[in-house]
């Protein structure tokens, strides 16, 4: 599977605002699939993938991918293999490509995350270490 990020576009083929069936024709059956109907929020279909380290999520009345969870160390990022980096090394490849705004939070459940709002992606750190990062469109 092609594991570069494209930033508000998608994951290798799997590109966001993809049906459902569009991405399982790409990928295969999903390992689990999780559906969501929160009455306050659009209702929400979620694959994952483990062999792939990714997840998909779909929302809609006719789900289309809006946001994929990445956690798999061959993903790429301006053709750097980025689960290698440390933070600083992340942040300077980000602003190297014209992102320059960021946020950082630090989670209730003990990850960091470091966020570019204009591309959309989010990057969790646990002690130091990248261990996913979530990029939506």
């Amino acid at each position: 599977m092609n594991l570069t990020i494209n930033i508000k576009q998608g994951l290798g083929d799997v590109r966001f605002n993809m049906p459902v069936e569009e991405v399982v024709a790409l990928l295969g059956n999903a390992d689990e699939v999780e559906n969501i109907d929160n009455a306050a929020d659009e209702p929400t279909t979620v694959l994952r993938y483990n062999n792939h380290g990714i997840t998909l999520f779909f929302e809609g009345e006719n789900p289309v991918l809006a946001c994929i969870d990445v956690s798999n160390e061959e993903c790429t990022l301006f053709d750097k293999r980025i689960f290698n980096m440390n933070e600083r090394q992340l942040v300077e490849l980000m602003v190297a490509n014209k992102y320059l705004e960021q946020d950082v939070d630090e989670e209730e459940w003990g990850e960091r995350r470091v966020s570019f709002p204009e591309g959309n992606i989010d990057f969790f750190f646990d002690e130091g270490e990248l261990v996913s990062i979530i990029i939506g469109q």
